[in-house]
């Protein structure tokens, strides 16, 4: 018998097996974290990115990123303070903008965040 084969008298094999009667395949257990949760919230953030990328003028559009949605809030991290202004003075059209073709996302305000 090789060492290590049987432990507290039950053998390896034998502990594996009444493991797997109760073991969940990691497959099956993401696809299912997927569906249930990422997938609707990326699908609804993927659909914000894509209306931001069109509304926002390319020369502020450069200089921020969405980082998340909850809440009904878009967080958005800008890279400078004075950017962080000019995104603050048109965030009105933009929400507006937003909820028009977006209106799935259910967002009540945009949060501008320097980092």
């Amino acid at each position: 018998m090789h060492e290590g084969s049987q432990l507290n008298g039950n053998s390896t094999t034998g502990q594996a097996s009444r493991r797997g009667a109760s073991a969940v395949r990691l497959g099956d257990t993401l696809c299912e974290l997927m569906e249930s949760r990422i997938s609707p919230r990326q699908c609804r953030f993927g659909a914000v990115a894509e209306v931001w990328s069109q509304v926002l003028p390319s020369a502020l559009r450069e200089h921020c990123e969405l980082v998340d949605i909850s809440g009904g809030q878009l967080k958005v991290q800008v890279d400078s303070s004075p950017y962080k202004y000019e995104l603050q003075l048109c965030s009105s059209e933009l929400l507006e903008e937003l909820r028009r073709q977006c209106p799935q996302a259910r967002l009540t305000r945009i949060k501008f965040v320097v980092g």
